[in-house]
């Protein structure tokens, strides 16, 4: 078990390595991969059984970035943890590269499905959680759902599979910056409230400070100890989060600083 000391450590380079990948790509999805980072550091870090000897199987906790855009942060999560060589990741969206703007589970050990058409990933989960029950797999199945992706109707086709199917195996982490690319996602599609929606088709839901390791662990060990129910996580995150000009600004959903903000960014970074 890494210490939140260490966590914070970890995080940090994690989230250094997403500018410096989309500022050299001069594309991709900085806001959101930013927001996931303390997220994706705990479950990848603490939570899932993944290690060297078991990476390229099932025979583990698995994980599925539904918000696929925000693959620089899943990257940088797998090379911080030893399964991707840092250099890779500099060729992030560049032709033949493994690091497409999307992930693609057949390219990269660690990718456990490949995504980016919003709503799909929770179906996959779904779909893998069925799965563990019939080989009688007691791993489980984590997915990262984006608040704007919340808007698309398949995610709640998932939800409510889930809860017809008692899936407590599975357990969903909604990603609740309050921005997506056309700003503030009350206002472009209202998806609340994600609590009462959840808990309608059948699930245990539970709140977060996703930047918080141990508001983190405590949702996660609440979901690891609901029997009979999927479990969904409202994690309150901040787009952008570790970059002043980044914080809850819409504006880099989608955009890549240029080199005086990208280093602004990494010298804020380094002194957080």
């Amino acid at each position: 078990m890494y210490t939140n000391v260490e966590l914070k450590k970890h995080a940090r380079n994690i989230r250094r390595n997403i500018i410096k990948m989309v500022h050299h790509a001069k594309s991709g999805h900085p806001g959101g991969s930013l927001s996931c980072a303390d997220i994706l550091t705990w479950l990848f870090f603490n939570e899932m059984d993944i290690d060297q000897n078991n990476v390229a199987t099932i025979n583990r906790d698995r994980f599925v970035l539904s918000k696929g855009h925000a693959s620089p942060a899943l990257y940088a999560v797998l090379s911080e943890r030893g399964f991707l060589d840092e250099s890779e990741l500099m060729t992030f969206r560049e032709i033949n590269s493994r690091l497409q703007g999307h992930p693609n589970m057949n390219e990269v050990a660690g990718v456990d499905m490949s995504t980016g058409s919003l709503g799909q990933g929770l179906s996959a989960a779904v779909g893998m959680a069925l799965a563990n029950r019939l080989d009688q797999n007691d791993h489980r199945i984590y997915c990262l759902v984006g608040d704007g992706e919340a808007e698309e109707g398949q995610i709640w086709e998932a939800a409510m599979a889930a809860g017809h199917y008692h899936l407590d195996q599975l357990c969903a982490i909604i990603d609740f910056n309050g921005l997506q690319i056309d700003g503030d996602v009350r206002e472009v599609m209202n998806p609340l409230p994600f609590d009462e929606k959840f808990a309608a088709f059948g699930w245990n839901v539970t709140t977060c400070d996703g930047h918080d390791f141990d508001s983190i662990q405590q949702a996660l060990a609440l979901a690891k100890q609901t029997k009979g129910k999927p479990t969904a996580i409202i994690a309150t995150t901040i787009k952008g989060k570790g970059v002043s000009y980044m914080e809850n600004n819409a504006a880099w959903h989608g955009s890549a600083p240029n080199d005086e903000l990208c280093q602004q960014a990494l010298e804020e970074l380094e002194g957080e």
